[in-house]
């Protein structure tokens, strides 16, 4: 399971946006980029911005660098705007819609339940955290993984809005996808367009 494993504040502080939401209170100390001119007022070129762009949605679902030049290269072959379809298949993805269903606290905690066996999908076991859901699929819990404590503690505490595409019974643990999601249904901060110039190049 290839992931990123370095210091997630450090990350954070460089990508100026906050993408872990358990370091919060790490990146409100500091909210500048690491280092010694971090605070330093720096000009940035086109490129930097379109990079830092791209960094920030790569690092938001958890995607590496050849697994997001793949994504992208899907979204560019489909029809409809490339930037929009690129953002549609990373919501997509089953540790994604786990965390956006309320079932685990952050994407990388939705990450190992996912890869630890517990979900299935229209009743088979699915344990790869990029598996594109599609409209209709049904994510359930498997019978003795739906009291785990990580699920439990996020059903119990979490205040997070679900989305409209998705149809969550917190109770059975059951999600269902009613509609693919459109880019206005996707709340992440990020300029898709800014991504889509930076690969064109």
């Amino acid at each position: 399971m290839a992931r990123y494993t370095g210091p997630r504040t450090r990350r954070s502080r460089r990508l100026r946006t906050l993408v872990d939401e358990n370091k919060a209170k790490y990146f409100d100390r500091r909210p500048y980029p690491p280092g010694e001119h971090g605070r330093g007022r720096i000009r940035e070129s086109q490129y930097q911005v379109q990079l830092l762009e791209k960094q920030k949605l790569r690092h938001t679902y958890g995607v590496l660098e050849k697994q997001f030049r793949r994504y992208y290269k899907e979204a560019a072959r489909q029809k409809g705007i490339t930037g929009e379809n690129l953002m549609r298949m990373l919501e997509l993805r089953l540790d994604n819609v786990v965390y956006r269903a309320g079932l685990a606290a952050t994407r990388p905690q939705a990450r190992q339940l996912v890869n630890h066996g517990h979900f299935r999908v229209n009743d088979s076991k699915v344990d790869i955290p990029s598996y594109q859901v599609s409209q209709g699929d049904v994510i359930t819990l498997k019978e003795r993984s739906k009291d785990v404590f990580p699920v439990q503690l996020a059903v119990d505490t979490l205040d997070r809005v679900t989305p409209e595409w998705i149809e969550v019974d917190a109770t059975e643990r059951k999600v269902t996808i009613e509609v693919l999601p459109s880019r206005q249904q996707i709340d992440t901060d990020v300029q898709e367009q800014l991504i889509v110039e930076l690969y064109s190049k």
